[in-house]
């Protein structure tokens, strides 16, 4: 069984992949055991901090749309998980609640690590391999000329 402390990892991991691929790693393992929503899928917002040169103080940047939901597993011990996702997608972050709550059921965790966490990680990944050589082709060098005067 995975650790709590690796919780934070998968949830990001969930909220950060897109719908169409979780959907895809989701499909083949339902059903999944009876779930009952805590909370039903809800928009709100969510304040966006950022830091003055990366490293300086905090300021408030701007508000985000967020998703989020409360499913409670239908198991003993009930089990609850929760999703949270940037943008509207209620359906997105139900499975992604559906999964944290899999992930701490000792019968469900290894197959939704194997089948779910780990190919989202690995795109993830490889999209972000992706993106650092487009970012690196277009990279501009500047240098400077030192001038005949002292």
């Amino acid at each position: 069984m995975l650790q709590t402390s690796q919780r934070p990892s998968w949830m990001g991991i969930l909220a950060k992949a897109p719908l169409s691929l979780l959907e895809d790693r989701i499909r083949p393992l339902e059903p999944f055991p009876a779930y009952d929503f805590l909370r039903p899928p809800e928009i709100g917002l969510a304040m966006v901090r950022g830091r003055t040169g990366g490293t300086g103080s905090v300021f408030n940047l701007g508000e985000i749309t967020l998703t989020r939901c409360v499913v409670q597993m239908q198991s003993q011990p009930p089990l609850q998980g929760f999703g949270f996702v940037k943008g509207r997608s209620h359906r997105h972050a139900e499975l992604a609640a559906v999964c944290d709550a899999l992930l701490q059921h000792p019968d469900w965790c290894e197959t939704i690590q194997t089948q779910v966490i780990e190919p989202l990680k690995a795109a993830a990944l490889q999209d972000h391999d992706t993106q650092q050589r487009h970012t690196a082709a277009t990279q501009v060098n500047f240098f400077t000329l030192a001038r005949g005067e002292s």
